[in-house]
Order: structure tokens, then sequence, then C-alpha cells
């Protein structure tokens, strides 16, 4: 009994062995099978790549060779060539008929630079640069200069990138002429797409790197000295705001239409004795007030840091301090560093601070906003652009309005006429009048008045 169950035991581990053979066979053979498809795979791939490679350099041959042969038939002074050139041509087992699949589109249309490069660079003069880009040739040059770091393009071999000179002149004549971007590319013998990015990023550009040069108090003693020679004391600039008209914008558009009826952005500023700019806020729908403006500008926490206008100092008047001063319009709040007109009931003493007031601001604030627009007519026309761009647009025009002021590029004739004429359809809302009582406000306010009068009563 023992014997007959050791033999079958025996047996039994003759077989397991038997099927633990076959199985790791039948495994080495799965493994083998695997390797040899991926060998497979790999090589029709290969294949596969090659031979597209070859079909489309053979079809880049052909029609290379089509083009030339146009151009023969197109010369008209020779004959066509024989069926067995054109089988040669077919050495890829491609057929002459294949041609006719073959579809050639223009990557980029061909255009001409020349009046850019050989006209308005070599024969214009500082009249014709004033007259088109506002400004003389070496006021441009210098612009150029000064952003050649923020806007120098790498060479590809894709094609060659703007040189710095064009894109700046792109982007100024767009802001100095409303044309639209289709007339500034053709005028330039670019496409459309590419004098919208110039004007972009030069934009951008002049923001950047232009801006805190120029839109700045550089000097606060100069500018109170300024105002006070005006009929202001203790003045470091007149602020207000003017709507710019822009297209209808695809979202939120009911936010951007003004009391005129037209769709526009606010642009606020404060300007010093001599109609520069020194704080710029723009983008505000046209439909926010003004008193809304400068409650979200950055010039109120600016001015009650004091950072505004440091080295400024207060004076007094009569026992009062009079700190640094903005002068604005009803539409303002009265701050105790911000003074307005009086509204109401108005006396001898009233009417002489309204009269210095309103004289310092149509002088000063105003006139720059005239002036401004005269100089940059796209700002008298709606601007076409993105409502995420415009900013960047308007403070641009404020930056180069500041350069051409301080290097004193002087208005041509007739330019305030045509920018009025431009500006005729889009009449300036009036904000109405802000209604405040603070009493610090007051207080300096009265103190100025007093000074007016007592002034008066001397010169008399």
């Amino acid at each position: 009994m023992d014997a007959s169950r050791l033999e079958l035991v025996q047996a039994l581990n003759g077989r397991r062995r038997q099927v633990l053979a076959l199985f790791l066979a039948s495994q080495r053979r799965v493994r083998h099978l695997l390797v040899t498809l991926t060998s497979l795979t790999a090589q029709l791939c290969e294949l596969f790549f090659r031979t597209c490679s070859r079909e489309a350099t053979a079809v880049e041959a052909l029609t290379r060779h089509r083009v030339e042969l146009c151009g023969l038939l197109s010369a008209g002074d020779c004959e066509l060539p024989e069926d067995e050139d054109i089988r040669d041509t077919n050495q890829d087992g491609l057929l002459w008929d294949h041609l006719q699949t073959v579809y050639r589109q223009f990557w980029v249309r061909e255009k001409s630079g020349d009046w850019w490069e050989r006209v308005v660079l070599q024969t214009w003069d500082d009249r014709h640069w004033l007259e088109n880009f506002r400004m003389t040739k070496a006021t441009f040059l210098e612009i150029c200069m000064e952003l050649t770091p923020e806007l120098w393009r790498r060479t590809t071999n894709m094609r060659l990138p703007l040189t710095v000179e064009k894109r700046v002149a792109i982007a100024i004549w767009k802001l100095a002429n409303p044309n639209c971007h289709r007339s500034v590319s053709n005028q330039f013998g670019v496409g459309k797409s590419t004098a919208g990015s110039a004007v972009r990023e030069v934009c951008a550009a002049i923001k950047k790197v232009l801006g805190p040069r120029f839109l700045r108090l550089s000097d606060p003693q100069e500018v109170i000295d300024g105002f006070a020679y005006m009929g202001f004391p203790n003045c470091i600039g007149a602020i207000d705001g003017t709507h710019i008209p822009i297209l209808c914008p695809p979202h939120r558009s009911s936010e951007y239409i003004n009391k005129k009826g037209y769709f526009s952005i606010v642009l606020q500023g404060v300007v010093d004795h001599r109609g520069r700019f020194t704080h710029v806020t723009t983008g505000c729908a046209g439909k926010v007030h003004d008193a809304r403006v400068f409650r979200n500008s950055s010039l109120v926490p600016l001015m009650r840091r004091g950072a505004f206008a440091r080295g400024a100092s207060s004076i007094e008047i009569n026992g009062v301090t009079i700190p640094p001063l903005i002068i604005g319009d009803p539409a303002y709040p009265l701050l105790p560093w911000l003074m307005k007109p009086y509204t109401g009931h108005l006396d001898p003493r009233k009417e002489l601070f309204n009269f210095q007031l309103s004289n310092c601001r149509l002088m000063t604030v105003e006139c720059a906003f005239k002036r401004l627009k005269t100089r940059w007519r796209t700002l008298n026309v709606r601007l076409d652009a993105s409502e995420r761009y415009l900013p960047n647009m308007v403070m641009a025009c404020c930056v180069l309005h500041n350069i051409c002021e301080t290097r004193g590029e002087q208005l041509g004739v007739g330019w305030a006429a045509e920018a009025e004429r431009l500006s005729q359809r889009y009449e300036q809302p009036e904000p109405a009048p802000l209604v405040n009582h603070n009493q610090q406000g007051n207080l300096v306010r009265e103190t100025i008045a007093n000074y007016f009068a007592q002034g008066l009563e001397l010169q008399v």
C-alpha cells in the first residue's frame, strides 16, 4: 500500500515538472514574439515617416518645376517640354496630374515699405515730421532710443522683424491721425494685424519705460511758484476729467454710455502750471461720475500720505495752515487739500475766489486737455481698440504730450480747428456738482477767500 502511494506521488511530481517546463517555454515564446512585434512596429513607423518625407520632397520639387514651367509659358519665347522631361520629374511614382491638386497659398502678401524707408526717413524735414507725427525727427529718434531695450526683437529664420523705429512710427502715426488700422498698415507696408500689434506694444512700452519719468511731479516748488504767479497760493496742480470716445464694448456696454449718449472712457488728469500731466487715471467707464473716478484713483492715498508732492510744505495764512493744494471744478469733493468753487448764493468775496480758481484751471488743465486732443487726434474720434488696451493708448498720448511740451514742440497752424471739427460729434458731458461738507476743507477755502479779498482791498 505504501509502495503504490509512493509511485503515485512520484508520477504526480513528474507531471508537475513537465507542466512547469511547458509553461516556462511558452512564456519565453511570448516574450520573443513581443520583441519581434515591437521591432516590426518600429521598422514600419520608420518606413512610414521616410515615405512621407520623400513624398513631401517630391511634391515640393514638382511644385517648383510647375512654377518654372508657368514662368516659361508666361515669357512667351519658349516651347513646352517634351513628355520625356515630364516623366523624368515623376521619378518617385507621382503622376503629373497630381500637380493639379496642389494649392499654393501666400503665407504673407508682399507689401512695400518704400514710403517709410525712402521718403520719410530720407527726404522729410522737420516741417513734414511735425505735421504728420506731431514732433520733430530729433524727438522721435530720442523716443526710439529710450524704447529700444523694450521693443527690440531678435531676427529669426522665418522673417526679419520690424525695426524699432518703424514700430514706433506706426504707433505715433495711429495716435496722431484718426485713421483705421487698415489705413495705417497700407501706409507703412505691413499687415493689419502687424500694425495693431505695433500700436499695442509701443503704447505699453511708452507707459512702462517713459511713464515713470514724464508723468510725475518733479519739482513741486516750481509748480507752486507758477500757480502763485497766476494768482493761487500753495497750489501744486489742477484736476479735471474728459471723455474719450470708444467703440461699443462687447461686454457691459451700457456702463460706457455717458450723458451725451455715446460710448466713452474717462480720462482724469492733474497738470502743473505749464499744462504737463503729473498724474493720470484712465479706463473708467463713461457712465461713472468724476467724483467716483477721483475717489477710486491712486491720487487720493498719495495726497493723504504726502507722497505726491514730496518736498512741498504747508504755509500759514491768517493763522490757518494751508497744505499743498489741488484745484478742481464743482464735480469734485471739497477737501483740506482739494479746493473747488463756491456754489449757490455768492457774495463778492466768494465770486473773487471762484474767479481766481477758475482762471487758474482754465489756463492749465482745460488748456492741457485741448492741446492733448489737438496733438493726438485719435482721441477726438472713437478709439478702435479692445477695452483692455484703451488705457495704455490714452496713457501713451499723455506721456507723448509731456515729452512734446517739455521739448517745446509747437502746435501747427490749423490743428486746433481740425481737432474741433473732429470732436463736434462727441460733445463733452457736464458732470453734476457734488455737494459735500468738510469742516477743515471749508476752513481752508474761507481763509483763501479772505486772503484774496484782503489783497484786493490793499490794491484799491
